[in-house]
């Protein structure tokens, strides 16, 4: 797969919203080291030690710092750069913040997306866009049965209820100026990808399960969890990023079959309990305790969600490779060699070579 990726990116123009996150960082030094020319639009990263900031991330890209709702702006630097790509991920991420922002939840995860695609309208050049939702755009039954791409959309907090709300834009977005019908007149390829509980080195977040680990364990404090029987989806944050980038390939070679939504998840036996996580992420760092701290006060999250990928498996030719047991070894082994000194942009070439080796077996 490295070298389909490379091949289709290398001296491409590559735009990414949401740059200085988590996810943003790793993505923008995977397309660095695929020999793309990046531009980045973000946010300051809200803390020092923020994963762009640990790998130079000004050296990687052209990082503009401004806000999504910020639509002139937003719109300039599309134009200016004329991406053949763009990934979007800039978002209100949080499900916990939300409760306390919900306005600026939607105004963020929703108007946010509309801006860009107005953007994208404006663009006179081919480009292919690839629009990060999350697998809790669904409306959740708390059921067994893995959500699939054609189920009914939905959302009970206020972070899930606007990432339903975007992908409802980006239809009615794609249906009004992206039609596949007259694909040939306006060449904008939209496709929407949705992953979830992503995991992985130098996630910092508030109120996320294997970065409050992380903290507890590195502090030798004990780890705190509020849902010990919440289960998700978990999946290292190479898998989705990987996935990603292989669906802009295809929109590349085929925008009018690919344009449409993908999940992008791990095998259904690797969905885990909360409690299941951090057992093994205590057995990863070698030492650790939990305690299971009831709030009835609480926000409500979702207790069961699973993600059907068997249309991504069958369509895109992408698949899982790491199981839940070496993606948890492999964030802990991350942190743990953070806290030992070990520089953040190795520990990140490291893993990323580590992948690649595993889509070549």
């Amino acid at each position: 797969m490295f070298e389909i990726l490379n091949k289709n990116y290398i001296g491409k123009k590559v735009f990414v919203t949401g740059h200085t996150g988590f996810k943003g960082a790793w993505l923008i030094k995977i397309l660095k080291l695929l020999g793309a020319e990046i531009k980045g639009y973000a946010l300051e990263p809200q803390i020092e030690n923020a994963l762009f900031n640990l790998i130079d991330g000004n050296n990687i890209c052209t990082s503009v710092i401004a806000d999504l709702r910020e639509n002139v702006k937003l719109k300039k630097e599309v134009l200016d750069f004329q991406p053949d790509y763009i990934f979007h991920l800039a978002a209100q991420p949080l499900v916990r913040l939300s409760y306390e922002i919900p306005a600026e939840t939607f105004e963020v995860n929703v108007i946010g997306t509309a801006y860009l695609l107005d953007a994208v309208k404006e663009l006179k050049n081919k480009c292919n866009v690839v629009l990060i939702t999350t697998d809790k755009v669904y409306h959740n039954n708390e059921w067994e049965y893995p959500y699939r791409e054609n189920d009914r959309l939905g959302g009970y907090d206020p972070y899930s209820a606007s990432k339903a709300c975007a992908e409802l834009v980006i239809d009615s977005y794609r249906n009004s100026f992206f039609s596949i019908k007259d694909y040939s007149s306006h060449k904008k390829a939209i496709a929407v990808a949705r992953a979830g509980n992503v995991i992985g080195g130098g996630d910092w977040a508030k109120d996320r399960l294997l970065p409050d680990i992380a903290r507890a364990l590195g502090n030798d404090e004990k780890v705190i969890i509020r849902n010990p029987n919440s289960v998700r989806p978990w999946q290292h944050v190479m898998e989705p990023l990987f996935g990603y980038l292989l669906l802009g390939v295809k929109l590349n070679e085929n925008p009018v079959r690919f344009s449409q939504a993908y999940n992008f998840g791990p095998n259904a036996s690797d969905a885990l309990s909360v409690e299941s996580m951090v057992k093994l992420a205590i057995e990863c760092w070698g030492k650790g305790s939990f305690e299971i701290q009831k709030n009835l006060n609480q926000p409500h999250e979702a207790g069961l969600l699973k993600l059907d990928i068997n249309k991504v498996l069958a369509e895109i030719g992408w698949r899982p490779i790491m199981n839940a047991a070496r993606t948890i070894e492999r964030t802990m082994n991350w942190y743990k060699d953070f806290y030992n000194g070990k520089n953040a942009d190795t520990l990140i070439l490291e893993d990323i070579l580590y992948y690649q080796n595993l889509l070549l077996t």
